[in-house]
């Protein structure tokens, strides 16, 4: 429902895949990015058809994800499941700012993060430190919701639907 049909997607810290995958069958043109080679190997293995690039967040310069038409530039950009509580400490708001550079006019970022009970070595973070980070990247949260049901936002997960801020300059 974010993306018009055969929308560019990138799904950033895809995993094992299943995201990606799922895109690609409803007949969206996506992109996989994964750094951890036993995930990018599950995911080729299991879902030939997705593209999986062997990169974090921050390695996806425009020479990665340069095809003869140019880079691409991306209608949605999926990055759930926790990916954005493991970036490297310090460049938070450098990944943010990262995705926000990947979008197409018009484009946005679907976050999803743990508030409590996520993974052990996750960083906590909460609603109103990710937010700063969203600001400090040239970036506006839209919605921000519980879960992927769209239920009300609580504070066990964080769903975030963002997008350029087209007053920022950064």
């Amino acid at each position: 429902t974010l993306v018009r049909r055969q929308a560019r997607i990138l799904d950033a810290g895809s995993g094992m895949g299943r995201v990606a995958a799922y895109l690609h069958e409803q007949g969206h043109r996506v992109i996989a990015a994964e750094p951890d080679p036993r995930l990018i190997e599950q995911s080729r293995r299991t879902y030939p058809d997705v593209e999986v690039l062997p990169h974090d967040i921050l390695g996806l310069t425009d020479e990665v994800l340069s095809t003869p038409a140019g880079p691409w530039k991306f209608d949605l950009v999926t990055c759930v499941g926790n990916v954005i509580s493991f970036v490297a400490e310090g460049t938070e708001v450098a990944v943010l700012a990262r995705l926000r550079q990947l979008l197409a006019p018009g484009g946005r970022i679907l976050v999803g993060f743990h508030l409590q009970d996520g993974p052990q070595t996750a960083r906590r973070v909460s609603p109103d430190q990710f937010a700063a980070e969203v600001r400090a990247a040239g970036l506006v949260v839209d919605h921000r919701f519980g879960g992927y049901d769209l239920r009300p936002a609580d504070d066990q997960y964080a769903v975030w639907i963002l997008r350029a801020d087209p007053d920022s300059a950064s």
